[in-house]
């Protein structure tokens, strides 16, 4: 029970790796906010933990809306009395070449994953301070926050940009006990990663297989895919570290994929 009687807020947490975080939270003793766009889906994530012994409460979250963004933050707090851990995990994926990439979809991608990060931050960073007892914030960037790929500069340039916010909040953050840090897992098989399969297949014109074999895994030291429990095990990890000496880092999670 590494984390008895915390309170996360997790984004994105009804499904994938979010969900993942949440229900292994649960299990080490934290109480979990299950914030995501879908209420039902939220809500559905919740009472499964909660059947199971343990504590959450759903909440509806747009990341990119500001208004949404606190009020959610803000009923967290009047149901669970604190926010102690932050994951900013809430992302979408949209591939296209640069020279065809829409504007609206640009601004899109780095609204939910930057504005996102941002909006989660400032709020969950208030409540840290004003309550007083510290906090851990964590980042869901990528092997993306290293790397870059083909049709993926949206997705690349937030990944990067997140590396940037945790640095800056680790500073910010360290003079009242709030860590900062950032999770890059390789490629993990949910509903985001499996969608890209058949969208990079059709753009470079291979079998799907390909893409799995010569363009997701082929780096990676075993041709395994990162698990989503291999990221819960990192987050559990990094929001019990008793001190400020693991701030401001990216951890890779990626079966070799990026070595720093």
């Amino acid at each position: 029970m590494q984390l008895k009687d915390k309170v996360a807020l997790i984004t994105g947490a009804a499904s994938g790796i979010g969900k993942e975080m949440a229900l292994e939270y649960a299990k080490q003793g934290a109480k979990v906010v299950i914030a995501d766009l879908a209420l039902d889906a939220a809500s559905k994530t919740a009472d499964e933990i909660t059947q199971a012994g343990g504590a959450a409460f759903a909440v509806a979250m747009d990341v990119s809306s500001e208004e949404q963004v606190d009020k959610g933050v803000a009923d967290a707090v009047a149901h669970f009395g604190g926010i102690d851990i932050l994951i900013s995990n809430a992302g979408i994926q949209i591939i296209s070449p640069v020279v065809d990439y829409a504007f609206d979809q640009w601004k899109k991608m780095l609204a939910i994953h930057l504005d996102g990060a941002f909006l989660t931050t400032r709020a969950c960073m208030r409540v840290m301070i004003e309550k007083g007892r510290g906090g851990a914030i964590i980042y869901m960037g990528s092997v993306h926050s290293h790397e870059g790929s083909p049709f993926k500069s949206a997705y690349v340039a937030a990944k990067h940009g997140l590396v940037g916010l945790a640095k800056v909040v680790a500073k910010e953050g360290a003079k009242d006990g709030i860590r900062a840090n950032v999770i890059c897992p390789g490629f993990v098989r949910t509903p985001l990663v499996d969608k890209q399969i058949p969208e990079q297949a059709a753009q470079l014109n291979i079998s799907e297989e390909d893409v799995i074999k010569k363009i997701m895994l082929k780096d990676t030291i075993d041709g395994e895919f990162t698990t989503t429990q291999d990221v819960a095990q990192t987050a559990v990890f990094l929001a019990a570290f008793p001190s400020n000496a693991l701030s401001g880092q990216s951890i890779v999670v990626s079966h070799g994929w990026h070595m720093q």
